[in-house]
């Protein structure tokens, strides 16, 4: 605070110095005259009149930031008019008049009563007038002047950004640019050096260096190695007053990166790598990896990896895994302890991307041996063939040798091999293997026409470790013989006319054989010896596997032979040949002239030859008429019998006696209309059909078991009782004897013989059947009408 007061003191008294040299100079230069004026002779006698200026100023300047215990004198107005008497009053007008700046209106004194700060504002644009006190009349014309804001350096530099960050290639050359830091000054440029900066480098020596006008940083060494340091923190200052002593600074703070090139090749951290592989492996299993290091990132450190040399070159790959740098060793083929146990590569890693500016510092690659051993394994059998095909012929008698199969242990120990059939494939065991030796032979016959192939699988099993087992399929092909002798096509069935031509021929015929082709086709067609002068039809043989029927002789007749049998002989090509003899059914039919079939029925043709088509109508009617007065003969003869609909006019009574249980005795004997009995339906007014099967069913009586289908008659029956008890208005009915049970828990429960067998009635009861053992006796009685109508 000391230093800031001293200087601010000194410049006010360099302040004050400029103002009186400018008061001097002004008095001497600008001067205005008095009223009265001044006369001066020019040349020749002329009378000149020189004007004198009014004011005894020109312009004024104040100190920012001054702080004095005083108001700050600017300066002072004085007109040549003011003789002192203080009748002259000045007044000041304009920008900060009465607030910043006063005026002591007697002597003209400019004062400024507060702190001015230039870098808010520079310059005050005012105006000054003097007036009489008395009249407040302008005595003179009002005139603006600047009051001037000198300036002092109260302002350090200042940076764009507190914080820079820069990157730079590493190993560039001396004097790289790396990036221009600037300050500002907010004080004033025109006026002294306040504003004057030059830059310098506090904190980044010797790596880099700043310019001092420009305040570009460069580096300063060469070779800077990002591998050996990658991030620098460097502080510049920016310094005002040309950078000399008392001038104010500004710092900031730059963080450089040096970015990568690629200037370093890769390395393997060691010469050889051992790896090991079992012989097990399937191709494509990994078997290890390899590294090498390369201190450069990005696209400079990616590496590519690859087998140049070793005698393991078709047996492995490798494969560069670029998310870990590694290179990735294979397995390619299938490896094998017993004839190769060890393998060697040598493995080549090199940089994808080279910089050309640094391939002095080559080659940007390197080699390493992989040794690599293969462990034996437990390995299953091996069979000598992946898959076996052998043939048998049909036929071949139990016991016989189809093929070998043969299998054997990798491995060292050579274990004893036993075979088996995987029974899932011979279902039927067809065939039996030897266990020791691996000799198929088959169980039984075998028939091409029912399986032309056997497939089946065979395991093959070390004798001492039962878990290592090796499957092969065998493929077993029945060898046809010629077993099946050939057949016709198709049943056939030929029609011949009447009126057929000789040698006309009418069918033709084909063969199959189920045996193979080599063993079926071409087949040879002829009649049998013993007819072959057949003296109706002759055979001729296409040679193309068909036969063709002719007719020898002309004229058939159905009257003598509608039906002739001709026995073919059919042969195959087999060795040696198999034959059958074929039937083939020849009808003898009617036809028009042109050949077309009419009819081959016998029977007719026998009746057109005897009786008239009249004649035959006139039969026929006959015939319908008879059925006809047969049909309405039966008709009436039932509804004479017995009507569908009982009514109540033609009730019938008879006497039922009724038993409650065996024994039960007269005693329980009551009278009922038999008719209701017979229809329990009645009752409500429905009067049904004796020829339908009751609809209705009724709740069984507790401790009974109903018939399906059925009316409880007991429940019937004592219901009946009770109304006929109570109602003393009911006529006397016939004695009737109910049958309710066949005695209590009797196997044939209830009985009941609603009608005798002797009735006219031609009712089904076949229903009864279906009513349970209740009904069992019903059923026997009125189940069969036929019975009926014979005892009538």
């Amino acid at each position: 605070m000391k230093e800031d007061n001293c200087l601010h003191a000194a410049l006010i008294c360099l302040g004050m110095l400029y103002y009186s040299h400018a008061i001097t100079t002004e008095k001497l230069n600008h001067t205005r005259p008095s009223l009265h004026g001044h006369h001066e002779k020019g040349k020749e006698g002329q009378i000149l009149h020189r004007s004198k200026r009014g004011w005894v100023w020109n312009q004024f300047f104040v100190i920012e930031e001054y702080t004095g215990p005083d108001p700050v004198l600017v300066g002072r107005l004085h007109s040549d008019i003011d003789s002192g008497d203080g009748n002259i009053k000045y007044i000041l007008s304009g920008e900060g008049a009465g607030i910043i700046f006063v005026i002591d209106d007697k002597s003209g004194n400019i004062h400024a009563t507060k702190t001015l700060d230039r870098e808010e504002r520079a310059q005050y644009t005012l105006t000054a007038q003097a007036v009489d006190r008395n009249t407040n009349r302008p005595l003179e014309p009002p005139s603006e002047f600047i009051v001037k804001v000198q300036d002092i350096n109260d302002n350090p530099p200042e940076f764009l950004h507190e914080n820079y960050h820069a990157n730079v290639p590493e190993r560039s050359n001396v004097g790289t640019s790396v990036i221009q830091v600037t300050a500002s000054d907010a004080d004033d440029p025109t006026y002294g050096n306040s504003a004057k900066l030059v830059y310098s480098i506090l904190e980044g020596q010797p790596y880099f260096s700043v310019e001092a006008q420009t305040g570009i940083i460069r580096t300063a060494l060469p070779n800077m190695d990002r591998e050996a340091k990658e991030e620098y923190h460097v502080v510049i200052q920016a310094k005002d007053m040309g950078g000399h002593m008392g001038g104010l600074s500004g710092t900031t703070k730059v963080t450089i990166t040096l970015t990568d090139v690629n200037d370093n090749p890769p390395k393997f951290p060691q010469s050889v790598y051992q790896m090991s592989v079992s012989e097990a492996a399937v191709p494509g299993e990994e078997v290890g990896r390899v590294k090498a290091k390369d201190p450069d990132i990005g696209e400079n450190g990616l590496v590519a990896y690859s087998i140049i040399d070793g005698d393991g070159v078709d047996m492995f790959e490798i494969t560069t895994d670029y998310e870990t740098q590694e290179g990735v060793v294979k397995l390619k083929k299938v490896l094998d302890f017993e004839t190769k146990k060890s393998y060697s590569l040598k493995v080549e890693a090199a940089n994808v991307h080279i910089d050309p500016k640094f391939i002095s510092n080559g080659p940007f690659k390197d080699t390493v041996t992989v040794k690599i051993t293969v462990e034996d394994a437990d390995e299953p059998p091996v069979f000598l063939k992946p898959s076996y095909i052998f043939e048998v012929q049909e036929n071949a008698a139990s016991g016989t040798v189809v093929g070998k199969v043969h299998a054997k242990d990798p491995d060292a120990a050579n274990s004893a091999i036993r075979y088996s059939i995987d029974r899932h494939t011979d279902l039927e065991r067809y065939f039996t293997i030897n266990a020791d030796d691996g000799n198929i032979k088959t169980i039984k016959a075998l028939d091409r026409e029912e399986i032309a192939w056997h497939n089946i699988s065979v395991f093959a099993v070390e004798v001492h470790k039962q878990h290592q087992e090796a499957k092969v399929p065998v493929a077993i092909k029945v060898v046809d013989v010629n077993d099946n002798a050939p057949r016709f096509a198709a049943a056939y069935e030929a029609f011949v006319c009447e009126n057929a031509r000789s040698n006309q021929q009418f069918i033709t015929i084909s063969a199959d054989d189920k045996d193979d082709s080599a063993n079926g086709p071409r087949f040879i067609f002829s009649l049998p010896p013993e007819i072959i002068h057949n003296p109706n039809f002759t055979l001729r043989d296409n040679r193309d596997n068909t036969a063709s029927v002719l007719v020898r002789r002309e004229g058939f007749s159905r009257q003598k032979q509608d039906l002739y049998l001709l026995p073919i002989v059919i042969s195959d090509g087999g060795l040696p040949p198999m034959s059958s003899t074929n039937t083939l059914t020849i009808r003898v039919c009617g036809c028009d002239s042109n050949g077309s079939l009419l009819s081959c029925n016998a029977e007719a043709y026998i009746l057109n030859a005897g009786l008239s088509t009249g004649a035959l109508i006139a039969i026929l009617a006959c015939i319908v008429i008879l059925l006809v007065i047969v049909v309405l003969f039966v008709t009436l003869k039932r509804q004479k019998k017995e009507p569908l609909i009982v009514f109540e006019e033609e009730d019938v009574r008879e006497n039922i006696i009724t038993y409650d249980d065996e024994g039960g005795g007269e005693e329980d004997t009551e009278a009922f209309d038999i008719a209701t009995l017979q229809n329990p339906d009645g009752i409500n007014g429905f009067i049904p059909r004796k020829d339908i099967k009751p609809e209705y069913q009724y709740m069984p009586r507790p401790g009974l078991r109903p018939a399906p289908n059925s009316v409880d008659v007991d429940d019937f029956i004592n219901t009946r009782i009770q109304e006929a008890d109570n109602d003393p208005t009911a006529p006397p009915y016939d004695s009737i004897q109910i049958y309710g049970y066949e005695g209590r828990g009797s196997v044939a429960g209830s009985l009941s013989s609603l009608e005798s067998a002797t009735t006219d009635s031609d009712l089904d009861y076949d229903y009864l059947q279906n009513w349970g053992p209740r009904f069992k006796k019903l059923a026997d009685l009125y189940g069969s009408k036929d019975t009926f109508d014979d005892d009538s």
